[in-house]
């Protein structure tokens, strides 16, 4: 299993253009992919999951895969929310 924390610095959030780039990533992956925030852990691979989870600017994610290639699936993830998901 491999997780990394990321808090999300695009200043509108996590809202549909985010969350469709987020699931178009988790296409190319094997493995299982979630976030978890807070109490909730939803499947990073459902639209409906991520715009349910209502994360806004500065709130923490954690981003955890499980499976063969994992780490490459945390890692690109991670440089979507590190981009602010070419927004700003």
């Amino acid at each position: 299993m491999t997780e990394r924390i990321i808090t999300i610095s695009n200043r509108a959030g996590i809202h549909a253009r985010p969350a469709a780039m987020l699931v178009q990533a988790t296409k190319n992956f094997k493995c299982d992919i979630f976030f978890e925030k807070d109490e909730d852990r939803i499947n990073a691979k459902s639209i409906m999951g991520i715009i349910t989870l209502a994360a806004g600017y500065g709130t923490e994610i954690k981003i955890i895969a499980e499976g063969e290639d994992e780490e490459g699936a945390v890692e690109t993830l991670a440089r979507l929310f590190e981009s602010k998901f070419e927004e700003e």
